[in-house]
């Protein structure tokens, strides 16, 4: 049970300066991604120019110093070929040839010499932005962070004002992978602090020290500079972008940045906040939510197909199959006018959404049409995944599953994907013991997943076989020490069937250790401590994992210890509330059978 924290819904990508460094600069040191100017041949041509003979400044001696670099290099004595070739860039004035040293010094990895190459380069060619971008990355990945300011305020100096905003905000990105994300933020606010002052560029500096502030674990001032960029222009969809983050980071205060920005929006603009809000409002279990916010953009801009299609998914999910049906429908209708890559993405979503539709109200010919129409190579073993279910639903598994092993795999990523799809499809199904051995086959071939060898123990364990299901997760933790859900899952296990109840507790303990903000672990903790006896310390747990996070089989135990403790009607309305969102989930009803209780 994992939940895999969204990347941020808008992100603005720093320009590059052309292609990757070479990654390591200097043995030993971790190096940032890092930008490289392409280097062009320094001779080009020897057949004899026809005109504008002058147009070219390597003249013989040039050409000789730099010849003679180039077979240093060939002759494995790069230090000297970086030197040849630096001081014919000096003479010369030519980024080509500086962009040549930066890049032979890298290749030695030697990050000093790259830096005196770069650092050259800029003092001659003031004004050359390329060389700038050169001096921050290599300072980067030398971890010199307090000597990045200077650089960062000429690169944004040097930028065109259109494409000022763009670069202000993909700062961030920049300095993601630094060492110490306090200097880089200490940096940053020095090079930005001119545009603070600036109205057309202010919401966006805010925004970006707000996500320095963040990724320092400051969410004090990053909430504070959320509410700066906002109050600067309240219309600008990047301090809601940062507030969104925020509220992922479980601020609450920042939502209400996100809820004015929406009502100062430019309506007939992208809706790039009010989509994100709803993807949020989603990955916190406030799916409800979201739909009268997005039947509102759909009203709003009827001709924009992304708004329909999570509207129709999150109606599907909240029992709503007419209107899912419809807002699917409307936007298949107009994305299929759309010849973009983006849109046949998402009209193969649409298709699967239909198909599954379709199959959950018995019509599965009409299912089968959807899934036909998927065309992208891409996503054409999703569609078989589903007609593999659609045979399955018919009794048919044995074609079911020779369907799926059909498939032709795209290298060890596709045939993983085929073992894990027939496996999901045995599990559907409840076919555990199947199940059990496609895993195992699948752990035979990739030994180094962990997340197969996961899946391949609570296998075992749905299939009734409990040795193989603890010695599958003891390996696991001998193996990936630091996975911390083989030692939830082994001392859950252990828990649920009362079996050596402080071994099952030093396990979640150490789960909890590794992972303390995992509502599922906590969930674990307070089953167990349920198990011993310790109600009141369990109830506690079990309230504060199902505030974070409202799961049915978390409900379900909550219910359960409630119960217990004599607070029946809040047990009810606890599960009251689980039968609403996922009424067939296993756990909640065995639980309500072996209590007998009607909600």
């Amino acid at each position: 049970m994992t939940h895999a924290r969204k990347n941020s819904p808008y992100t603005l990508v720093f320009r590059p300066v052309r292609r990757l460094l070479v990654a390591a600069v200097v043995s030993g040191v971790s190096c940032a991604s890092l930008a490289q100017a392409d280097v062009q041949a320094v001779a080009q041509s020897t057949e004899p120019a026809t005109e504008a003979a002058n147009n070219s400044t390597l003249d013989g001696p040039l050409f000789y110093q730099l010849l003679l670099g180039e077979l240093k290099l060939q002759d494995g004595d790069p230090g000297s070929s970086f030197s040849l070739i630096l001081d014919g860039a000096r003479r010369h004035h030519s980024e080509q040839l500086y962009r040549r040293a930066v890049e032979i010094a890298l290749q030695a990895r030697s990050g000093e010499s790259a830096l005196q190459a770069a650092q050259q380069w800029r003092d001659d060619l003031k004004d050359s932005v390329e060389a700038h971008r050169f001096v921050l990355q290599i300072l980067l990945a030398l971890n010199r962070i307090e000597q990045t300011a200077p650089s960062l305020k000429a690169i944004l100096r040097l930028t065109p004002q259109e494409e000022l905003v763009d670069t202000i905000n993909s700062i961030p990105q920049v300095f993601n992978r630094t060492r110490s994300q306090k200097e880089a933020a200490k940096a940053v606010r020095q090079a930005l602090k001119p545009y603070l002052e600036q109205k057309a560029y202010t919401a966006a500096a805010w925004t970006s020290l707000g996500r320095m502030a963040l990724a320092a674990e400051d969410k004090d001032q990053a909430l504070e500079a959320a509410r700066k960029g906002h109050a600067s222009d309240p219309a600008s969809p990047f301090p809601a972008l940062l507030a969104l983050e925020l509220m992922e980071a479980k601020i609450p205060d920042a939502e209400a940045i996100v809820l004015r920005q929406l009502q100062e929006r430019n309506k007939a603009e992208e809706p790039v906040v009010p989509m994100a809000y709803a993807r949020v409002l989603m990955d916190i279990n406030r799916e409800k939510e979201a739909i009268p916010l997005l039947r509102a953009l759909t009203t709003e801009q009827p001709e924009r197909p992304d708004p329909w299609l999570l509207l129709g998914t999150l109606e599907q999910q909240a029992g709503h199959p007419d209107q899912a049906r419809e807002a699917v429908q409307t936007f298949i209708k107009l994305s299929e006018k759309v010849k973009t890559s983006r849109a046949r993405q998402g009209l193969t979503q649409a298709y699967l959404l239909m198909a599954q539709m379709d199959e959950e109200a018995g019509k599965l010919d009409d299912a089968q049409a959807w899934l036909a129409k998927v065309d992208n190579a891409d996503d054409i073993l999703a569609a078989q995944m589903r007609r593999a279910s659609l045979l399955a639903r018919q009794g048919r598994m044995t074609e079911a599953r020779a369907l799926l092993r059909s498939q032709p795999a795209n290298g060890e990523l596709g045939e993983r994907t085929k073992l894990i799809a027939e496996a999901q499809l045995l599990r559907d199904f409840g076919q555990w013991k199947l199940a059990y051995e496609v895993y195992g086959e699948a752990v035979q071939q990739f030994p180094d997943d962990e997340n197969l060898r996961y899946e391949h123990a609570i296998a075992a364990e749905k299939a009734g076989l409990t040795k193989e299901m603890e010695a599958h997760f003891r390996e696991l933790i001998r193996l990936k020490p630091n996975f911390h859900h083989a030692y939830n899952a082994l001392g859950y296990s252990l828990a649920d069937r009362n079996e050596r109840l402080d071994e099952a507790r030093d396990l979640i303990q150490k789960a909890l250790e590794l992972a303390p903000d995992d509502a599922y672990i906590q969930d674990s903790m307070g089953w167990v401590l349920f198990r011993m006896g310790k109600t009141e310390e369990s109830l506690r747990i079990l309230k504060a994992a199902y505030a974070q996070r409202q799961d049915v089989e978390i409900a379900a135990h909550l219910g359960e210890v409630l119960w217990a403790a004599g607070q029946k009607e809040e047990a009810r309305k606890v599960w009251r509330q689980a039968l609403l969102k996922a009424g067939g989930n296993e756990t909640l009803q065995s639980t309500l059978r072996r209590l007998n209780v009607t909600p």
